[in-house]
């Protein structure tokens, strides 16, 4: 069969499924973003997209569906000339519906089956939007434009044949009239390349080694931002020194922003958010390390003896789940994502995401006392691999969902 991937950050989701259906014997291409620069060996097209500048006071609650559609509208162009100048029309499309590439790719290829990954649907309450008065105020007209966020991924999962979402929360968050079109089926984790390993060392910038068994509090995600939890975690630290004065703290991401606003007069959150307490921290101690290569963030999982994860009721991020597998000890924000994956006391703990002495205290007593959490580090790792593997159980769910909908092609 011949499969087209759709992605403007290709591989994305898909860096296991698609050579896995290469192995298997089908045709598979790809068509991404031309500023895309990950490595992949599925041949693959790019197009061109140059956003337009959205002027608000013309396009109102339009404008992300506006900006959505232009991408959908470029990537419907580029397939015309896949079909047309290379002869090639796929049997099955399975793209992302978040950026709307996926929108118009039906009208280029009507006899394909589109099979679209539905990561998430905006909606204006009872999610992220207000969640966290401080930087995602509930105000109508913040749920008017989630709302209108939510255009372009109806109509994306509306004209496919199939979705498929990696967590139960994920999908709940889709109107009930789509959800049964949706299977979940989590991305995977490799548990036999993220797993524990006590001879695990970790060197930060500074040069310090840290080793497993060392008392290491982890932080971890793409950017450091209030979606994520950050200026909560940051806060509660000066009390959490003071507890546990032989700490080390290492915190991984970048410093722009993934979800929701950016700081005024500032890139990203992580100065801003640091300078409120700077002075009431060991800096010594803190050892910031931008975004690692897989490797070296791998190392850090396996050194972690207590890994904090909060996020807003949001997308959950793949490093909770690798934590868990590398033996690292969560403890997570009460939210709906985390307590998806996370039994408090039997594959993890949990904290309401706002207490910063709940998050000093529990984050202490792990530090503290290591030995008397073994059972949970143990029973969580042991959940991912039954629930959450790659090899064992996920990729191939994702494979029987594409060769089931193949076969009806």
């Amino acid at each position: 069969m011949k499969i087209l991937f759709v992605h403007q950050n290709f591989p994305g989701q898909f860096p296991h499924l698609a050579p896995e259906l290469v192995r298997r014997g089908h045709d598979c291409r790809a068509l991404t973003d031309q500023v895309n620069d990950r490595q992949t060996r599925i041949p693959t097209w790019r197009y061109k997209f140059t956003p337009e500048v959205i002027d608000p006071r013309v396009t109102r609650l339009g404008r992300n569906y506006t900006t959505h559609s232009d991408r959908a509208v470029v990537a419907a162009r580029a397939a015309i000339a896949i079909r047309d100048r290379e002869g090639f029309s796929p049997d099955l499309i399975i793209g992302h519906s978040g950026w709307g590439e996926t929108l118009f790719l039906k009208e280029v290829w009507p006899a394909a089956k589109l099979l679209v990954y539905s990561e998430f649907y905006y909606r204006g309450t009872g999610q992220d939007v207000g969640f966290d008065p401080e930087f995602s105020p509930g105000g109508f007209d913040q749920v008017m434009i989630a709302q209108g966020r939510a255009a372009h991924l109806c109509q994306s999962l509306i004209h496919a044949d199939r979705g498929m979402t990696p967590t139960l929360w994920q999908a709940s968050t889709l109107p009930a009239a789509l959800r049964p079109m949706v299977d979940v089926i989590f991305d995977g984790v490799d548990t036999d390349t993220v797993r524990p390993d006590p001879g695990a060392r970790f060197t930060t910038p500074s040069g310090q080694v840290l080793r497993a068994g060392d008392e290491v509090l982890t932080f971890v995600n793409r950017n450091l931002e209030p979606y994520r939890g950050y200026h909560v975690f940051m806060r509660m630290l000066p009390r959490l020194m003071r507890e546990r004065p032989n700490a080390q703290v290492v915190i991984v991401g970048g410093d722009e922003v993934s979800y929701g606003a950016a700081p005024k007069d500032a890139r990203g959150w992580k100065d801003v958010i640091l300078n409120e307490v700077r002075d009431r921290l060991d800096m010594s101690r803190i050892h910031f390390t931008g975004k690692l290569p897989y490797a070296d963030y791998l190392r850090l999982m396996q050194v972690s003896r207590a890994h904090a994860y909060l996020t807003y009721p949001f997308v959950l991020s793949w490093s909770m789940v690798e934590a868990m597998a590398a033996g690292a000890l969560v403890v997570g924000s009460r939210t709906a994502p985390v307590e998806e994956m996370i039994r408090h006391g039997e594959t993890g703990l949990l904290v309401d995401f706002f207490d910063q002495k709940a998050w000093a205290r529990q984050l202490a007593e792990c530090l503290a006392e290591p030995e008397r959490f073994d059972a949970i580090r143990q029973h969580a790792r042991e959940q991912v691999i039954a629930k959450y593997d790659l090899k064992r159980v996920c990729l191939p769910a994702q494979v029987a969902l594409v060769e089931s909908l193949m076969a009806e092609a």
